[in-house]
């Protein structure tokens, strides 16, 4: 059929589960395509194509409602939905969204970009429908990897206490976006290897069915059959929380998904329906991969498999920046741990882990027991390091708060995809790390701007005994001919572009910096810059100089506002009575939606044409 054509999911009810694997087949084709020409997730969303037919074939959405753990693995449910002609537009600026989105569609009635929220969010949906009277199911959608997370692990324990129907889908493929770890994760192991009590099952059925028995003898024999099953089934996580098992199921197998999906529509309680998959199923480039390579990408090439964008010799992303420096750093320093929340392969840190297995640990999708983790180590003379995305450490709020800053531990963290990240939009820009973290006693926030001051920030970052925010946005830096370290000076600002008599400064930081400085080269501008690399503290004796000069200041940065640098900037004017005309470029109070960063900028006045075309008519 003509995938584009699909106007919602009522046409799946007329088909039987040959035609369903057919249409699994086309849409699984369809889907490779079109994320090969525009990016996106596409592992996660192959190993749901069956899955996510199965649903929509058993219940009736938009009535009953699905909730997508993370919400990335929801093109095949967009496709289903009347949404495949504008697939052509994923994660584009104006274009359909890489995760559900209420404004979207009314078949969208969750969204998400971080993981282990949709189990309290249904539960919650499910006391509204009841308290109201209503009768619909509600079925929230879980990955193994989010299941480890500790919201996930609250929801499962409220959700056993109160017994209201709820169909959780265990989508177990073993993979958050690396390989799972930890202890939780070899027991769903032993859910997920359970086919020998299945078969039992089965066989003690026949069993009983084709011989006659007395009732003693058959009440035994059912009891061994439910005791084993005790021990290789419902011993596990969700028979703990009180919780109805239904699986495991091959998530890959519609007939089994349908019959599975049809039992648990019928329970008055809260179950769990165990799908087993395989992420990236059916394009053997994804399939095949174990490290993450496929889980989120760009274009790429459908036979080949080769992805269509390369780095330039001797660049290098600024992630990589950071993980070869923490190489060299944990060659010479023994007590520098290494810490990620299961980002290994985004954060580029395959490489430290294979080099320093002993001193780096991925403890999973958990956030908040990463930092609390890195307290621990740092309170017994360790120099932890954690890589987190700045979107993710909003997780961590209080950990970091409590935990960190209050006992002024020097725990380093690298603040990965600082900024905002593009394609991925409102959920995952890195905009609010800074006013998040700048009125927390003792912290140092910081940022390079290039590959060798964001290693010499890095070096530097374990010298200043506190904890320190080292800040790097998703951009792909050149790495050549980078000398040794050398040692930054806590909150020393520099100038950039030094002219006497300039008509006006800007004051920025970050990867922005080289860009303007080019901007006001070329154009022979009259335009001082500054170097910001330190957000917190600021360089309170260069401020004062520059400000001493009474000309005017431009903050330009691409974070949000309130809380920023301009922020802290106007405070220390207000303290010491300075009358210089300031005026604060960033972001306003809103969230940013998703598209090609520079057309976010464009679109929010931010970028650096913007820029300079507000100084030019202030100055006219």
């Amino acid at each position: 059929m003509n995938i584009k054509e699909i106007k919602d999911p009522k046409f799946l009810k007329e088909l039987d589960i040959k035609e369903l694997k057919v249409l699994s087949d086309e849409i699984r084709n369809f889907l490779i395509e079109s994320v090969a020409n525009t990016g996106g997730h596409l592992s996660s969303n192959l190993g749901v194509v069956e899955l996510t037919i199965a649903l929509h074939y058993v219940f009736n959405s938009p009535k009953d409602k699905f909730l997508f753990d993370v919400g990335h693995q929801s093109y095949i449910h967009k496709i289903l939905t009347g949404r495949a002609n504008q697939m052509d537009t994923l994660r584009q600026f104006d274009g359909l969204s890489g995760f559900q989105k209420r404004k979207e569609s009314e078949y969208d009635c969750f969204e998400a970009g971080h993981s282990s929220t949709a189990l309290s969010a249904a539960l919650g949906m499910a006391i509204a429908r009841d308290l109201n009277n209503e009768n619909y199911h509600i079925i929230p959608i879980v990955g193994d990897g989010s299941l480890v997370n500790g919201l996930s692990l609250e929801a499962l324990n409220h959700i056993g206490d109160e017994k209201r129907p709820l169909i959780i889908i265990f989508n177990d493929n073993n993979m958050s976006i690396n390989k799972n770890v930890g202890a939780l994760t070899r027991g769903f192991a032993m859910l997920r290897n359970s086919n020998p009590y299945n078969e039992l099952k089965d066989n003690v059925k026949s069993f009983l069915k084709d011989r006659k028995y007395g009732d003693n003898v058959i009440s035994g024999i059912r009891n061994v059959r439910d005791a084993i099953k005790d021990q290789i089934v419902e011993s596990g996580i969700f028979k703990d929380f009180n919780i109805d098992y239904i699986g495991p199921v091959d998530g890959h197998d519609i007939e089994a998904l349908v019959k599975a999906l049809k039992v648990a529509k019928k329970k008055l309680v809260p179950c769990v329906v165990h799908c087993v998959t395989t992420k990236g199923y059916g394009y053997k480039y994804a399939q095949d991969d174990d490290i993450g390579l496929w889980h989120g990408v760009g274009k790429f090439d459908v036979n080949t498999g080769k992805f269509l964008y390369d780095i330039p010799e001797g660049y290098r992303t600024s992630s990589g920046v950071v993980a070869d420096t923490l190489i060299e750093l944990m060659a010479n320093d023994d007590d520098i741990i290494t810490i990620t929340p299961a980002m290994l392969n985004g954060a580029c840190l395959n490489e430290v882990f294979a080099k320093y297995p002993r001193r780096t640990i991925d403890c999973g999708i958990a956030e908040d027991h990463a930092l609390m983790l890195a307290s621990g180590l740092a309170l017994n003379n360790k120099k932890p390091f954690v890589s987190i995305y700045s979107s993710f450490l909003q997780r961590a709020y209080d950990q970091l708060n409590h935990d960190i800053s209050r006992m002024n531990l020097p725990v380093v963290l690298g603040i990965d995809r600082a900024g905002l990240v593009g394609e991925d939009g409102e959920t995952h820009h890195g905009i609010f790390d800074i006013s998040i973290a700048r009125s927390l006693p003792n912290v140092v926030i910081c940022e390079g701007k290039d590959a060798k001051e964001l290693k010499d920030l890095l070096y530097s970052a374990f010298k200043y005994n506190a904890p320190t925010l080292v800040r790097y946005s998703k951009e792909t830096l050149n790495n050549k001919e980078i000398s040794q370290f050398n040692e930054i000076k806590l909150g020393k600002w520099e100038y950039i572009v030094n002219n006497d008599n300039e008509d006006a400064t800007i004051i920025s930081y970050g990867f922005d910096i080289p860009k303007i400085e080019e901007y006001i080269k070329d154009n022979n501008f009259n335009i001082n810059l500054v170097n910001a690399r330190f957000i917190k503290p600021i360089d309170e004796e260069l401020l004062s100089e520059l400000l001493s000069r009474n000309k005017d200041i431009y903050v330009y940065t691409t974070d949000i506002l309130k809380g920023g640098l301009g922020d802290e900037i106007l405070e220390y004017i207000n303290k010491h009575e300075f009358t210089n005309k300031i005026h604060i470029i960033g972001i306003d109070d809103c969230f940013v939606s998703h598209g090609n960063n520079q057309k976010l900028k464009e679109s929010l006045n931010i970028d650096i044409k913007s820029l300079f075309e507000l100084i030019r008519g202030k100055n006219d």
